[in-house]
């Protein structure tokens, strides 16, 4: 058995400040760049959109004032053709100077033009430029162009794209063109007669400014149309015709100029729509939701690089910052900690003047918490000893009361050599009591101490009882407290055997179990009643009323109060069979050091 000194010590854990600071700086770091960076997005992607969309809207005003430019053209070139040409010249009188002035006209325009032709209100062909041959009975009257400009004879109109099928072409090219006819008055051998003047315009020159703008990546397109939602250009128009492809160009008719949001066949757009002065035609701008995100791509990469330089420099600041936060702490927590452990190390003072205060209060706790340990080591050391004093104190007198009328007793009954032989059991029993004021002993003297006692009862008695020490040698030589067995063999005789028919017997058993010393006090009398065992040791009151004295209690507490709860008196008891009680005591080698510390009293077993 190992023997150490107590000592209060609680085990401190630390909190790991550093850490603490870090991951809360982090985390509210973390969160500001997130919202920070959800903000920049939202923000660079407002403006961005705004930004597609102003730049779409100034190409579609660009491209407007082209296609009016156009359109412009076509119609001034109607104007010439009907106000200088045809209202100032009679057809039968004038031929050729009409078809001169309508060469001068064409050749002037030929980039942008097809054809000139004039016509009167049965479809015959009066004058055409460039001079062609026309096809075998093309249907004049019946064609869109045809009988829209005499049903609305005020007013110029635009057909959409058609292939040109009015003339013969000896190289048999079939050109695509926009017919701009409108209803004419002119005088024919002087009869006044109407018709159709028809300017055929190249659609290739529409087409082109149209593909010109339509040479976007992002999923953004163009195209044009007229008031009743008929495509006049369209990237996918074949697709369209063949019904592979759709547009919404049917419900575009019937909106206003501006921006407006749809969604069509399971896509957000925007749609952009202007409409060209003149024709009614509208200039739609389509701007796929995916065109938005399409330029974001490069502006998400600088914000992550952004964010991750600035989680970059926030992390070399929250490091700074929390060590020279928690440095302090850190250091003013090691020297407690040490201090804890039994070690005295100056209590750290420094950092901001909050730490310094907290190292010097701290300081100043411990210096009290010392000197107040201190005394109440000295109170506790005093109120001890008074406690053990006090305990043998009530054995002493009980013993040398019925010792000395044992004496009287054999004095008045002239047993002088038991007298003497009395006296003298009695003086070493005094010598080993008294000790040198010492309460631990060695288990030597202690069975001695029994075994004298048991000599001066046996001679009082009269050799009424035996007494048998069984007792293992090496045990000897183990710590003991002082007087713990002459109580309970005292019990043995006045209340276990006393008053027996038969010889009463008492063995004294004393053996070393598992690091413990067990001494047994065996008798054969009259036992203790069952409900009455579990009260001996903690009902003096309700156990001395039944003639066991306070003996037994006392040498618990005294055991109890060296060794601990683990230790101290057992009883079993069996009516008419008899009692053991035994003393379990750790076993603790007798030398004057562990004897000093067992004397101490603060003591720790392993």
């Amino acid at each position: 058995m190992k023997i150490k000194y107590s000592k209060s010590m609680k085990k401190f854990k630390p909190r790991g400040i550093h850490s603490t600071i870090m991951f809360a700086f982090s985390a509210v770091s973390a969160f500001i760049m997130l919202i920070l960076g959800v903000v920049l997005y939202m923000r660079f992607s407002s403006i961005s959109r705004q930004e597609i969309i102003q730049n779409t809207q100034k190409l579609m005003e660009e491209t407007g004032e082209h296609l009016e430019d156009y359109l412009l053209n076509m119609r001034q070139v109607s104007d010439t053709v009907y106000y200088n040409v045809i209202k100032e010249n009679d057809f039968s009188d004038n031929d050729n100077l009409i078809h001169q002035e309508m060469k001068l006209i064409y050749e002037a325009n030929k980039n942008n033009l097809r054809s000139i032709a004039i016509y009167n209100n049965y479809g015959s062909l009066m004058a055409a430029e460039p001079v062609a041959l026309q096809k075998e009975d093309p249907d004049i009257t019946h064609q869109n162009w045809f009988t829209r400009a005499m049903d609305e004879m005020e007013n110029m109109h635009f057909s959409t794209p058609h292939i040109q099928n009015l003339f013969s072409d000896a190289a048999r090219r079939y050109y695509w063109v926009i017919s701009l006819s409108r209803a004419v008055e002119f005088s024919d051998s002087g009869v006044p007669m109407s018709g159709v003047l028809l300017v055929d315009m190249d659609y290739s020159g529409i087409s082109r400014m149209m593909q010109k703008i339509n040479n976007q990546n992002n999923g953004q397109y163009y195209y044009l149309c007229d008031s009743t939602g008929q495509i006049i250009y369209h990237m996918k128009q074949v697709q369209i015709s063949n019904g592979i492809s759709s547009e919404n160009n049917s419900e575009i008719a019937n909106y206003r100029d501006g921006v407006y949001h749809e969604y069509f066949k399971g896509e957000h757009r925007k749609l952009l729509i202007k409409t060209i002065s003149y024709t009614g035609w509208k200039l739609v701008g389509v701007i796929p939701y995916s065109s938005f995100t399409h330029g974001m791509f490069n502006m998400r990469y600088f914000i992550m690089v952004i964010i991750i330089l600035m989680a970059m420099m926030l992390a070399v600041i929250h490091r700074f910052i929390s060590d020279k936060i928690s440095s302090p702490i850190l250091k003013l927590n090691a020297s407690v900690m040490e201090y804890e452990a039994g070690e005295k190390p100056e209590i750290y003072i420094g950092g901001s003047q909050e730490i310094r205060h907290l190292g010097y209060s701290i300081q100043r706790s411990y210096e009290q918490i010392d000197l107040l340990m201190k005394e109440i080591v000295m109170e506790q050391n005093e109120r001890r000893k008074s406690e053990l004093d006090a305990l043998q104190s009530q054995i002493n007198p009980h013993f040398l009361y019925n010792a000395l009328d044992s004496i009287v007793w054999m004095v008045e009954g002239e047993r002088n050599d038991d007298a003497v032989f009395m006296i003298s059991e009695l003086a070493k029993l005094f010598r080993i009591s008294l000790s040198k004021g010492r309460t631990i002993i060695s288990l030597q003297d202690e069975l001695q101490h029994a075994k004298s006692y048991m000599n001066i009862q046996k001679i009082r008695y009269k050799n009424c009882f035996s007494i048998d020490f069984d007792i293992d040698s090496f045990i000897y030589s183990y710590c003991s407290v002082k007087l713990i067995l002459q109580p309970i063999l005292e019990n043995a005789i006045n209340y276990g055997i006393n008053g027996m028919d038969d010889c009463g017997e008492i063995t004294v058993i004393g053996r070393k179990e598992d690091g413990k010393i067990i001494l047994s006090v065996v008798d054969n009398g009259i036992g203790i009643p069952e409900d009455e065992v579990n009260f001996i040791l903690t009902d003096s009151d309700r156990v001395h009323k039944h003639g066991s004295g306070v003996g037994l209690v006392n040498v618990n507490n005294r055991i109890q109060i060296l060794f601990g709860k683990d230790y101290g008196i057992t009883i079993e008891s069996e009516l008419d069979e008899g009692t053991t009680v035994s003393v379990c005591i750790p076993a603790v080698p007798y030398t004057e050091e562990n004897r000093k510390i067992l004397e101490k009293g603060h003591i720790k077993y392993e």
